[in-house]
């Protein structure tokens, strides 16, 4: 009798089960998932290179049909290797020409894409009036209750705003913004809920951070990603985890016809550079947010959420967070109060893909899914 498996199914589990000795699992389970590496612009004889390579290894490249004749200078190229063949091709290819040293030197990032991260839910509070989900704008005591229960269904981090960052959104202004996030602030510390979670401010105003800081909170949700040396300061100061996340624009114009040669591509080199930023200021603790409706089109958000495993070669955890967004409209018409089931659908998707946080405005739901989703793995 034959049973065909699914090929996300969990290698080391099932050798186990049928006996297989530790060394033997370690072995084979290189080799039971296959990745696929888009290369950009490769010099057609290196593909010719790495193609006669990598067929001798039992790996393929996909090329243009004239790569072999050489017939152009440059050509992109799909590589396509088991993790055992992405460690024997990396080592070939440190020793050849045509810049396929500086690609092993790439590939090599890479390596480590199978680490487990147990995922975490950041719940949504907004202390403000303008934005896009309504349910999510809480003030004062009541923000207070909406976080303690928040807490007991589920939620690791909690994520509070002053200023919404919206489509067409302007800014209100440090002082405003420090007027609305302050009581919540003040509350948090003063009943001890920092203890139970971990607390965020979704701010780029050093002011509101550096309160913020002094009184519990322990992550920085700079949706500019340190475009500001002075929030750096702030946060390499307190030693404070980061997120940077990606956005094209300001929020006032970010909708306004945005386009990419390569959504992949080019959040990956923005990431890099603010990367280096971060560490120049002592900061260590760096989470990476592809900014899911910042400057994106629907199919960049789809890219970015299905091919979210890329980014895992930086060695941070990968923040998500597509809760109740207007993708969701794009795909299957529905208003911003209906769109729970879209979320939920989003973010499990990003799970699979290597997503570590979920930035949700529904904690309970998010929880389950999150279980569920661990189950399988």
């Amino acid at each position: 009798m034959i049973k065909l498996l699914n090929n996300k199914s969990d290698f080391e589990s099932i050798a186990k089960r049928i006996g297989v000795s530790s060394g033997g699992v370690s072995i084979m389970k290189e080799k039971s998932k296959l990745y696929y590496f888009y290369l950009k612009d490769m010099k057609t004889p290196a593909c010719n290179i790495l193609k006669q390579d990598l067929l001798s290894i039992g790996a393929d490249l996909a090329v243009e049909k004239d790569c072999v004749v050489c017939g152009s200078v440059v050509s992109d190229a799909l590589m396509i290797v088991n993790k055992k063949q992405l460690k024997q091709i990396i080592k070939k290819m440190k020793s050849q020409p045509f810049g396929l040293k500086a690609l092993s030197g790439e590939l090599e990032e890479f390596l480590n894409l199978d680490v487990f991260i147990d995922p975490k839910i950041m719940g949504v509070i907004n202390a403000n009036d303008d934005s896009f989900y309504s349910e999510s704008r809480f003030s004062g005591n009541e923000a207070i209750k909406v976080v303690e229960k928040m807490i007991e269904d589920g939620a690791n981090i909690i994520d509070i705003g002053g200023v919404s960052s919206r489509p067409g959104s302007e800014y209100v202004g440090e002082e405003e913004e420090f007027r609305r996030v302050k009581p919540i602030i003040d509350e948090v510390y003063k009943s001890g809920l920092f203890k139970r979670a971990e607390f965020s401010l979704d701010s780029f105003s050093p002011k509101c951070l550096r309160y913020a800081l002094e009184r519990g909170f322990k992550i920085v949700n700079d949706i500019t990603a340190l475009e500001s040396d002075e929030v750096a300061k702030v946060a390499g100061e307190f030693d404070a985890k980061v997120v940077l996340m990606h956005k094209k624009g300001t929020t006032e114009t970010m909708q306004e016809k945005p386009f990419y040669d390569d959504v992949i591509f080019e959040v990956s080199s923005f990431f890099e550079e603010r990367i280096k930023k971060a560490k120049k200021f002592g900061i260590k603790d760096i989470v990476l947010d592809v900014g899911i409706g910042f400057g994106k089109r629907l199919e960049d958000n789809i890219a970015l959420i299905k091919n979210l495993e890329h980014f895992k070669k930086f060695g941070y955890p990968l923040l998500v967070g597509a809760s109740r967004k207007s993708m969701i409209d794009m795909i299957v018409k529905t208003p911003v109060e209906e769109r729970l089931a879209g979320s939920l659908s989003l973010h499990q998707m990003a799970l699979e893909n290597g997503a570590g946080i979920l930035r949700v405005h529904d904690v309970k739901e998010h929880k389950q899914m999150v279980e569920i989703v661990k189950a399988f793995s």
